[in-house]
């Protein structure tokens, strides 16, 4: 899978290499690697703000990176098989009760 940073300056993919990358969009060169999965990442997605990558593996674990640093902030463990795909929820505010 691919898709481009919020603000369009990079395009985030996931591979049967056991990583996801991050890559310019105007020069094409790779600016991060996030490594870690045992097996195949199938999906990798930017959070809304763009802080933070999700990426889904067939070595049944889904990872939260941080951009910045690159490194796996959260693993997300117990599926029973692998994990075909993660998503971020966008900012849902909650209801205000006026007075």
């Amino acid at each position: 899978s691919g898709m481009f940073s919020p603000d369009g300056a990079q395009v985030l993919t996931a591979s049967d290499d056991c990583k996801a990358k991050i890559w310019s969009s105007e020069t094409g060169k790779c600016l991060r690697t996030f490594a870690g999965h045992g097996r195949g990442v199938f999906s990798a997605v930017y959070s809304p703000d763009g802080a933070q990558v999700l990426t889904a593996s067939a070595d049944g674990t889904a990872r939260v990176w941080s951009v910045e640093s690159g490194e796996c902030t959260c693993t997300l463990e117990g599926h029973g098989s692998v994990v075909v795909s993660a998503v971020f929820l966008p900012e849902i505010q909650r209801p205000r009760v006026l007075r």
